[in-house]
């Protein structure tokens, strides 16, 4: 009997101590899941963060536009010292010729996109020079400037496509933007697709009709040009098709290059969660919990373990958890392994005296 009661005593000790082993594990679970980890979660947050999306959303709209009106401004003066030195120019260039300001606008796209078709080329070492340094200058405005301005562009049609889809059915504005941040890259591939198609469509109506080339040689020369071959054999020859070449094939060339790039982040996108549906569906062994066992004490708890999850996924690495391990190291000044408002205040304090 004593043997026994001894035995049930230990039993009941044994549950005790799970009992209090997993409400520790559940309370640090549910500290964690309330743990504010960053501003742009918040700014996500679909319940009790709403405002936040919505003023996240609108002051990166807003800078996005502040971007855009810079990129008109440097694509105003590149286009405008251009016109100006090649109209000057204009008697050192071979090549048929219809206006002199709408010639040197024309020359100034063709070259700043690569396109080249020669139907103008320069005819003088001074113009050839300027001609190299337009080019380098108009490849730059393209790769850091313009590809923004695009993007922009697509990201305000992507927001009217997921409104328009959505406005007959009872959504707010929090599940909208869900939307838009769960298959964006989809949308935006979606939309320059559609934008696309009608230059692909309206320049190739528009060559057939003023250029009066037939249909095959018109779409011809729409493929030649969004693509920047260029072959020369077929261009705009007339004012009104180079003054129209000129918004058509900055538009154009720049769509084209778009829809690849977000051709090849969807595709990344794609890879990204079959590798994450991946690791989270493989089953784990005693070796990975000794690898995600960081601070090496045994035991793996909720952050060794999403940790471990995250740099299996690659969204973190090795190095990423280094930088944040010493930043936290500073910041722990009594070296307890936890902070506290008390260090937080003493590393202020010693990067003031610092």
């Amino acid at each position: 009997m004593a043997c026994g009661g001894a035995n049930q005593h230990s039993i009941s000790g044994q549950l005790n101590l799970s009992s209090q082993t997993y409400q520790k594990a559940a309370s640090k679970r549910r500290r964690y899941r309330r743990c504010k980890s960053a501003p742009a979660v918040e700014s996500i947050s679909l319940h009790s963060n709403h405002s936040t999306s919505i003023q996240h959303s609108e002051s990166t709209v807003q800078k996005h536009h502040t971007s855009s009106i810079k990129v008109i401004i440097i694509l105003a003066i590149y286009l405008g010292v251009g016109t100006v030195c090649f109209y000057l120019t204009r008697h050192q260039m071979k090549g048929k010729k219809t206006n002199g300001v709408v010639d040197a606008v024309y020359f100034c796209i063709v070259t700043m996109t690569t396109v080249g078709y020669g139907d103008i080329v320069p005819d003088s070492v001074a113009t050839k020079l300027l001609a190299c340094a337009f080019v380098f200058t108009g490849m730059a405005l393209i790769a850091l400037c313009l590809s923004k301005a695009a993007d922009y562009l697509v990201e305000k049609q992507e927001t009217l496509l997921v409104r328009a889809l959505y406005m007959y059915k009872d959504v707010g504005m929090a599940e909208i933007l869900k939307e838009m941040e769960t298959n964006r890259v989809r949308y935006k591939c979606f939309m320059v697709f559609l934008l696309l198609l009608v230059v692909i469509i309206g320049g190739t109506v528009f060559l057939s009709k003023v250029e009066e080339l037939s249909f095959i040689d018109s779409f011809y020369c729409v493929c030649c040009t969004i693509t920047t071959l260029g072959y020369g054999d077929v261009s705009f020859t007339t004012k009104a098709g180079r003054a129209f070449a000129v918004f058509w094939i900055l538009t154009g060339t720049i769509s084209l290059a778009q829809f690849f790039l977000y051709l090849a982040e969807l595709n990344t996108e794609r890879r990204q969660k079959k590798l994450v549906k991946w690791v989270l569906d493989r089953k784990m062994t005693n070796a990975d919990l000794e690898v995600a066992d960081l601070d090496e004490d045994g035991v793996v708890d909720v952050s060794d373990f999403i940790i471990y999850k995250l740099k299996e996924m690659g969204k973190i690495s090795e190095e990423d958890v280094s930088i944040v391990m010493k930043e936290f190291e500073k910041l722990d000044i009594d070296q307890s392994g936890t902070l506290s408002a008390v260090d937080i205040t003493l590393a202020q304090s010693f990067q003031a005296i610092g």
